[in-house]
This record gives structure tokens, sequence and C-alpha cells, in this order.
């Protein structure tokens, strides 16, 4: 309190004795707030290393961690903390996430493509890495003109496992995308990969090159965002979190794209669909149980 603090700062000089008779204030209640002094400053030192933990912790994710994803972390880090105290020492020191922002869609249908069946039907989840694979197109604002970006995204470890950008989104962006998921090992045989309807993705050139890499194409319904979500979910974060509006050049917005999905997001980011790990753990984890049943 802050009359207590007063008499301890001042208690030398004048005696508690007599500042307490003098200013009417309860001596005994100085003596028990002296007492447990130890105490409180203990307590606000662990507070203060546990908020230098956090900031740290956001700081490391460039800004992008909430509470949620702070807690589980620091539970990684096998300290016991509880999410409404990290919520309460981040809102005091004005310590924030990023909210995610709507993404533009760049679907452009081809309405005389072949069909192709949806074989994901919104279960956006797979028993093992390279089975069920998704993707899509967003583009990234630069001086120099938008820069587009095309993704594969593993659904077992929400891992990116292929990726393009370049200056145009014609087929070859996303047939590019595809092909470094398939040289890096991370397609199995007769893979699903799934996306929208957009004329890139339902080209004879693209699926061609899924034949040759024996893998079965699925697309969403048109108009129906939900029917891809989880590569949308993915572009939401990345621009949320990866902090730049407009680049000077392609290649510097093509170089913070490449560091915040192979550094920061495939092997630092907690994600929450694989149970607060990260999708490079979560592929090892996988490559681990193979070992034991083998």
């Amino acid at each position: 309190m802050i009359r207590f603090r007063f008499v301890d700062e001042h208690r030398h000089a004048h005696g508690v004795k007599r500042m307490c008779d003098v200013l009417g204030w309860d001596r005994s209640g100085y003596y028990t707030w002296h007492k447990n002094k130890e105490v409180r400053e203990e307590k606000a030192g662990v507070e203060e290393a546990l908020a230098h933990s956090i900031r740290e912790i956001h700081t490391g994710s460039r800004g992008s961690y909430g509470a949620l994803r702070i807690t589980r972390e620091l539970r990684r880090r096998g300290q016991v903390v509880n999410r409404k105290r990290v919520a309460r020492i981040m809102r005091e020191r004005q310590i924030a996430g990023i909210t995610r922002r709507k993404t533009r869609s760049l679907t452009k249908q081809d309405r005389s493509a072949a069909p192709a069946p949806d074989l994901i039907l919104r279960d956006f989840t797979a028993p093992m890495p390279g089975l069920k694979l998704v993707g899509d197109i967003t583009c990234m604002p630069t001086a120099e003109g938008w820069l587009y970006l095309a993704t594969v995204i593993d659904l077992c470890t929400r891992e990116v496992v292929g990726w393009s950008m370049a200056d145009h989104m014609r087929a070859q962006l996303v047939e590019d995308a595809i092909r470094m998921a398939h040289a890096g090992g991370h397609t199995a045989g007769n893979a699903i990969f799934h996306s929208d309807r957009g004329s890139q993705y339902t080209s004879r050139q693209f699926r061609d090159r899924l034949a040759e890499l024996d893998i079965r194409q699925s697309v969403g319904r048109t108009g129906s965002c939900f029917d891809n979500a989880a590569a949308e979910s993915f572009f939401a974060v990345l621009k949320a979190e990866i902090g730049t509006t407009v680049w000077e050049t392609r290649m510097q917005a093509r170089q913070d794209v490449f560091r915040w999905i192979a550094e920061h997001y495939n092997r630092e980011r907690l994600h929450s669909t694989i149970g607060y790990i990260t999708p490079y753990e979560a592929r090892n984890r996988y490559r681990q149980r193979l070992g034991l049943a083998a």
C-alpha cells in the first residue's frame, strides 16, 4: 500500500511509531505489510522474469503470437503457467499479437475446363505426410508490381512443402510449386492435390503434370472458400504476420516470403491444428513412429 511504503521509506528519519501516530495510521498494519515485503518482492521478480520470457517469445514470433500460443511455447520450455496470467501480463505491458486481415481472392474459373471431383470434402486431415496436399495462389504488393505466390501444403503436418513465386500467375506458377513438393520427396504415390477451380489449376498443363507425378486432382466448388479453407487460412496467417504491406522490389518480397516460410512457419511457428507443435516437428515425429514400428 502507498501509505505503508511512505512510512518504510522515511522510517529511519522519523521513526515508525511517530509517523503512524501523527498521520493516524495503523502501526500493526505497517508491520504486517513490512513482514510480507520480501515475499512480494520475490513474486514481483518472478513476474518480471515471466514478462521477459513472454516478450522474448513474442518478438521471436515477429509479433504474431497472442496469449494462447505464448502460453503453449512457455509450457514447451517446461514452465508451468496459466493462460489468463500470460494474457494479463501482456495486457499490462501492451504486448499484443497480430489480428488477421482478409485475403484477396485471385480465383478465375475456366468454365471450359474438364471437371474434376472433390476428393477432400472439407476433411483437412491426413493419416500420413504426402497423402493429401492443398494449394492456392495469393499476391504480394511491391513498387514494381504484384509478386504472385503459389503454395503446396501437406494436410498431415501443415508444412509448406512446395512453393513458387513469379511476376505472373500462369499455370507454370502452380506447376513449379507442385514440382518442388515432389522433388523434395513430399508426395506419396497416388496422392491427392486439392485446390479451387482457378484456371491455373484446371489447365491441361497442370493436370498433365499431376498425372505425370502420380497425383490425383481434386477441386472444390465454385465460390466456396470453405472447400479450400486450409490453403486460404495459411495465406491469412502469412499476410497478418509477415509485417510488410508494400515492398520496394519483387526481390525483397521474394526474400522475405522465403525466410518466413522456410525458417519461421515450417520450423518455428506453433500450429494449433497439429497440437501446438511446428510442421517440421510433426514430420519428424511421424518418421520416428515409422522407425519404431519397423
